[in-house]
């Protein structure tokens, strides 16, 4: 039997503010444990809930930034629930009339030509508090209450189940990663806790309309553990059915070490958690003035660039999606194109997307530790594009501006006697001796055997250090070999 994945993502994202979403308390991560708990966080008796009006206007922020239908009206509900690091015995959440309504993101699947969009609907994104953090380690076989973050502003957004398999979820959940950083809401730090994912997967017989029975994987701290728990969630789903047993609903932990989800609760339905409208908190009312006070600090979205990138630059579709996948490296490519003028997007598109991505691996360094500025990086693109250097000899130059061996490259091209040659008559000198050096070379190329001529340009390029001008290089040498 052939089957099919069903996969809805859950994306808690805390949301920027620097103060908690119903106290004063401080949101900074990295505090003594219930060094950043208050009255209200610890839920004493009289304290009441006043809600934060910087995470409200992160809410609507995001629901501009996906097209959604933004609720005019929307309230609080008391979820209830009982667990050691909630000391209320319920959390504040929405759940009738949530903030954010029916929006979408449409993400690019797969890299190069073979990338492929994909829509997925966001059914909602509502407003919630976090809970504490139970901590089982060190505690001599007790458990620890961490009540810092209690109360951190959380904005759920919940996703349609529209993937259908792991790399479309990741290619979501990046996507989504990339808008909430992009537009200030939320700094993105997953190892923090800041962006955590909760995949629903499902699997049912390819044709059949009827959902299967979900699992819900909490608390996925990485795209790549993302991928991995969906991926064996979905095997053990299809084995299990095949095998005769039915599948349970339930919420199940992702362990790293072994690759395997394991049970940790039977799933509770909406009904179980008996919501009913917060009576400390007002209804949130989103006046029309303020909506657009908020769109107006809305910048140009990733989708936007992309489409303008495209059209206004000739750049291809994945080279569009790679450049807009984080706003610093946008905004990097940006201030390079703007020094080294339009004509040289795809070039600079290039190194951004492939030399400065692949220092950055190697350095293990953070985007904000780049040591080659954009204008640097454009002075390459520059000396390239007029024939100063070439390719071989621009990537010496990004090493050296790299390290610090010069403030551009024009001082290191002379410094470094980098300058391309150019002159037919020197490089003609050059081919001469390659050819006399290199006859059984020659001999092969004459009998038939194209790589052979590649090897006697491979000589040449040698010869002169990496200097010579590829173009005449090629053009010279089959000239002397007749075959131009």
């Amino acid at each position: 039997m052939q089957w099919e994945t069903v996969i809805g993502l859950e994306v808690h994202s805390q949301l920027s503010t620097k103060t908690k979403i119903f106290s004063g308390a401080s949101t900074a991560f990295g505090a003594e444990p219930n060094r950043q708990a208050c009255q209200v966080d610890l839920a004493l008796p009289g304290v009441l809930p006043v809600l934060n009006k910087g995470a409200v206007e992160r809410a609507i922020k995001f629901g501009l930034a996906i097209g959604a239908k933004l609720n005019r009206t929307n309230i609080f509900d008391r979820k209830n629930y009982f667990y050691p690091d909630l000391p209320k015995g319920y959390q504040i959440s929405q759940f009738t009339l949530p903030i954010v309504e029916a929006g979408e993101l449409t993400v690019q699947v797969g890299e190069g030509d073979k990338a492929v969009a994909k829509t997925v609907r966001i059914t909602r994104a509502h407003l919630e508090e976090d809970a504490g953090k139970s901590l089982h380690e060190d505690f001599h076989g007790m458990t620890g209450i961490d009540l810092n973050r209690a109360g951190t502003p959380l904005l759920e957004i919940v996703s349609e189940p529209d993937m259908r398999s792991a790399k479309e979820a990741v290619a979501y959940a990046k996507a989504l990663h990339t808008l909430v950083t992009w537009i200030g809401i939320c700094d993105g730090n997953m190892q923090e806790g800041s962006f955590r994912v909760d995949a629903n997967v499902s699997v049912r017989p390819l044709g059949q309309a009827e959902y299967g029975t979900r699992r819900e994987i909490k608390n996925l701290n990485s795209f790549k553990f993302l991928e991995q728990a969906i991926n064996y969630e979905v095997r053990w789903q299809i084995e299990q059915i095949e095998d005769g047993h039915q599948i349970q609903q339930a919420t199940v932990l992702f362990d790293p070490d072994t690759g395997e989800t394991r049970v940790m609760r039977t799933k509770e339905d909406a009904h179980d958690y008996r919501y009913f409208p917060d009576p400390d908190l007002l209804p949130v009312k989103l006046e029309e003035d303020w909506i657009e006070q908020v769109r107006a600090t809305l910048p140009e979205l990733p989708q936007q660039k992309q489409a303008r990138y495209q059209a206004d630059l000739g750049l291809s579709a994945y080279d569009a999606s790679v450049l807009t996948s984080g706003k610093w490296t946008a905004d990097y490519f940006e201030e390079m194109l703007a020094s080294a003028g339009e004509s040289q997007a795809k070039a600079c598109a290039n190194w951004v997307t492939g030399g400065l991505a692949a220092y950055l691996n190697q350095m293990a360094n953070s985007p904000d530790q780049c040591l080659v500025t954009p204008g640097q990086a454009a002075g390459v693109v520059r000396r390239v594009a007029d024939g100063t250097i070439n390719g071989k000899i621009a990537k010496e130059i990004f090493d050296a501006l790299w390290k610090g061996e010069g403030m551009d490259a024009d001082q290191i091209i002379e410094a470094k006697g980098l300058k391309q040659v150019s002159d037919a008559g020197a490089i003609e000198l050059i081919i001469d001796d390659v050819l006399a050096a290199n006859a059984k070379s020659v001999e092969e190329f004459r009998s038939g055997k194209e790589k052979a001529f590649n090897a006697l340009v491979g000589q040449v390029m040698k010869a002169s250090k990496g200097k010579a001008n590829p173009a005449q290089v090629n053009e010279l040498l089959k000239k002397k070999l007749g075959a131009g």
